[in-house]
């Protein structure tokens, strides 16, 4: 038990790291791997119209959503 849980307190400080890291850039200048406009490409292939802006969980379990 004591080693699973410094693992997940040792887990949860890079967590908040990273979110920090992420949090405090521009996210149009933001690049987490070098394949991220490809991702986003496909991505927007499949997803024309989802607006990724502000996701609404009510409208992703729609039946035109699924």
């Amino acid at each position: 038990p004591r080693v699973e849980l410094a693992w997940a307190m040792k887990a949860h400080q890079h967590a908040q790291v990273y979110f920090n890291l992420i949090s405090s850039v521009d996210p149009r200048f933001l690049n987490l791997t070098k394949v991220d406009d490809q991702i986003y490409e496909e991505f927007r292939k499949t997803f024309r119209d989802l607006k990724i802006d502000v996701l609404d969980p009510e409208e992703l379990k729609s039946e035109p959503a699924k």
